[in-house]
């Protein structure tokens, strides 16, 4: 098998390098390293005579490359800067026609490689490791590739270039053409499927999607091995960055590359990628920025490398989170470029402001990007080196700052519908979920990557009151701004009919009934669950909506089965029937929406078993990770998607119950004082009797006086508070007076329950409502 070096050679189209410094003396050259080999299978010579006729010698007298072309072409290449030459590369070529033009430039920067590595001084030059170093350094991959079994073996160089670590790497080609873009494969299968026809070289260029998603041009070569023996057919190949050959025959082939990516593009950080991947590796440039302008701001929106330490001083000190903000009215070169709309070119030793010092020293281009009448922003490029700005350049760099300009303009507005639809679509759902005794709940969202991404998924938790909780999951149909106003409104209307004290099935048949009457095309599926936190018991009403999961203690998972009703706003007198399931502590409940689970490409049964699996091999100790991990990679979403997970633990501390009917008699007050002081003598909490009876005694003295129709006590003792709720029929809350003064005859219970109180407040039930008060018990549990 072929080494990585030998790949190499075959790449650029020879059979043999070999390197040769000069000795102490100047007198002859001496070879430092080799690689390949001759057609009569003799190694180069080892000396060669500085004043020969050799091509070594010969190329380090007139101090350029020499290009023969005869039977055997041969290639040499002086090593180092122009006036100190450290010694010569000699390349043998495989072809009677010669070093192609692609291969030659890939030969000149594998010789300006080599010069890097090539230890000064040597006297007298010793043998060492230069030319497999300075491929490494060209990043050059390699491959061998078995067409029968699919195998391939591909060096870690490779590895890089496709975006893959070797640790995830399993030798499998299909493996590496996961990452191409589809529009390649066609030509990649050609290379993994060779026909009878295809044992000879084969050049192609292809792209592969890295792994933040950049785009990013490889160039291929390879040569198939016909089967010889007990050997199999294998194909040998090369696999190199664009910047190495070019992206096509001409910059025609360039241009339409560019703007293809372009299109693609979406949003901002889109279009600085593919700025990045179209100048900086092609003109082996060291810095690229992009910048848009706005007002007299440039917003930097690409900087690379993008560490900070590359950068000037004053760009660090505008750093801002991610990338700096800096003012124009500092940058007089840019604003003049800006103003006059025209590319400026920059030599090395060029005398700019502080603010670009040192972006490119060794050249430095300055591309304004219009866009219609305006500028959008500016484009710099830099070179530490000094660089040549060749005529071929200068025509790439202002096709492309037209081409920039254009796509910048559409991305920033791109951007600006996102951003608007993102704050509308976070403004809808809840921005933290409560804390809940006896349990945690957790919830995901993730709006569709197509389109415009803002969508009709919603999910709420719902306090009811301290040992009850509603969990909401729903799904608006589309993924639209019509879809998240509509979505709003059902989250908002579910919420207050929960609230009002309504049993599960009155709330989703309110919910159906409003969304009919808003006459909107629009429908929704809607799953609705009740849960007591002390009992563990759940009621679910679902309409329209997908089975809810439930992952037991154990570990086993099971699709719960809910009876179910139409989608809201169908049938306006649609019935909800109700589902009662029992929770063991340690159990999980995940609700979802369709978008996890379905796509054009996943069937709906297939992806409930899959999100199944999932729930059950995740860890519910963190209910976080568990919802990351149902989520999965869901690569390029077709719907947006909501999850909400809740782990049922179990109340650590049972309350205790006890109530009481008041009878409208004149002594009511006087019976309800009592029942309440004859349980807190059962419940030995008695250091807080005094308290409690005069909350008990204010509470129920206002139902009777304010009210009509049936009055409640209910006392609950839950750790160190003991709870008293007061129910009634009125829908009223009680209201405090604005101003209480010596004459005043009314107002003062309110206040003293209030005082006497931890907390305080009043809550609708079904009905009526229930003004409630918890007071802390002297020396209990804190």
């Amino acid at each position: 098998m072929r080494t990585c070096l030998d790949r190499a050679l075959t790449f650029a189209g020879a059979t043999l390098a070999a390197v040769y410094a000069p000795d102490a003396g100047n007198h002859e050259l001496r070879l430092v390293d080799t690689s390949g080999g001759t057609p009569s299978g003799s190694g180069p010579p080892k000396q060669l005579p500085l004043s020969g006729d050799s091509p070594p010698a010969r190329a380090l007298r007139v101090d350029r490359p020499l290009w023969l072309t005869a039977e055997t072409p041969l290639a040499a290449l002086p090593l180092g800067p122009e006036g100190a030459r450290q010694g010569c590369l000699l390349v043998m070529g495989a072809s009677t026609d010669g070093f192609q033009s692609e291969q030659r430039r890939f030969l000149e920067r594998y010789a300006d490689a080599v010069a890097a590595l090539l230890p000064p001084g040597a006297d007298p030059p010793r043998p060492t490791q230069l030319l497999a170093p300075a491929l490494r350094s060209l990043r050059v991959g390699s491959f061998a590739l078995f067409p029968d079994t699919g195998l391939i073996e591909a060096d870690d160089t490779l590895l890089e270039l496709v975006g893959i670590t070797p640790d995830d790497f399993d030798g499998k080609a299909d493996t590496l053409l996961a990452h191409a873009l589809p529009e390649d494969m066609h030509a990649l299968m050609s290379v993994l499927e060779p026909s009878a026809e295809d044992f000879g070289r084969r050049d192609l260029e292809f792209r592969v999607r890295g792994p933040t998603g950049e785009m990013r041009w490889l160039s291929l070569s390879c040569r198939v091995q016909a089967p010889t023996g007990d050997r199999p057919e294998q194909v040998f190949g090369v696999v190199t960055a664009t910047p190495v050959l070019r992206r096509g025959s001409d910059d025609v082939a360039r241009i339409q590359w560019l703007t293809a990516a372009l299109d693609d593009a979406a949003t901002v950080r889109d279009v600085g990628r593919v700025v990045v991947s179209a100048l900086r590796e092609p003109l082996a440039a060291d810095r690229v920025a992009l910048a848009a302008l706005q007002d007299d701001r440039l917003m930097v929106t690409v900087l690379d490398p993008p560490q900070p330490t590359a950068w000037p001083e004053a760009w660090r000190t505008e750093w801002r989170t991610e990338w700096p903000d800096a003012p124009l009215r500092a940058l007089p070169t840019l604003r003049a470029a800006l103003r006059d709309g025209r590319m400026d070119l920059w030599p090395a030793g060029a005398e700019l402001e502080p603010g670009l010092a040192g972006i490119g020293t060794g050249g430095l281009a300055v591309l304004p990007l219009p866009a219609k009448d305006r500028v959008a922003g500016v484009c710099l490029v830099g070179w530490d080196r000094p660089h040549e700005f060749v005529p071929e350049e200068r025509s790439l760099l202002t096709a492309t700052a037209a081409l920039v300009g254009q796509a910048l303009k559409r991305a920033h507005a791109h951007d600006a519908e996102q951003e608007l639809a993102t704050m509308l679509q976070r403004s809808l759902l809840p921005r933290r979920l409560p804390e809940l005794p006896g349990g945690t709940a957790v919830a995901r969202y993730l709006p569709a990557r197509r389109g415009l991404q803002v969508g009709g998924d919603w999910y709420d938790v719902i306090a009811l009151s301290e040992d009850r909780v509603a969990l909401v999951i729903g799904d608006v149909q589309g993924h639209s701004a019509g879809a998240a106003t509509i979505m709003g409104q059902m989250r908002t209307a579910v919420r207050a009919y929960a609230m009002e004290g309504h049993p599960p099935d009155v709330v989703v048949s309110h919910a159906n009934r409003l969304l009919v009457a808003m006459e909107t095309d629009l429908f929704a599926t809607c799953c609705y669950a009740e849960l007591d936190m002390e009992e563990g018991n759940i009621l679910f009403v679902r309409a329209g909506h997908l089975a809810p999961l439930l992952r037991h203690p154990d570990g086993s998972t099971e699709e719960v089965e809910v009876a179910g009703g139409p989608p809201l706003g169908i049938l306006a007198e649609a019935e909800f029937p109700m589902t009662s399931v029992e929770l063991a502590p340690g159990a999980v409940l995940a609700l979802v929406t369709d978008g996890l689970v379905e796509a054009s490409d996943l069937p709906l049964d297939e992806g409930m078993h899959r999100t199944r699996l999932a729930l059950a091999a995740a860890d519910p100790e963190d209910l976080g990770r568990m919802a990351d991990a149902l989520l999965g990679d869901v690569g390029r979403r077709e719907d947006d998607v909501a999850l909400l997970l809740l782990r049922y633990d179990g109340m650590r501390t049972r309350p205790i119950r006890a109530g009481w009917m008041v009878w409208r008699l004149p002594d009511a007050v006087m019976h309800a004082r009592r029942f309440t002081a004859r349980t807190l003598r059962r419940w030995q909490v008695q250091e807080a009797g005094d308290a409690v009876l005069l909350v008990v005694s204010e509470l129920v003295t206002n139902a009777l006086v304010h009210t009509q129709g049936p009055v409640r006590l209910d006392l609950v003792l839950r750790g160190d508070r003991v709870r008293v709720g007061v129910s009634d029929a009125s829908p009223r809350a009680p209201a405090k007076p604005v101003i209480v003064d010596w004459e005043s005859t009314g107002g003062r219970g309110l206040m003293l329950v209030e005082a006497m109180s931890e907390s305080f407040g009043s809550v609708p039930v079904a009905g009526g409502k229930q003004v409630w008060s918890e007071i802390a018990v002297p020396g209990g549990a804190p």
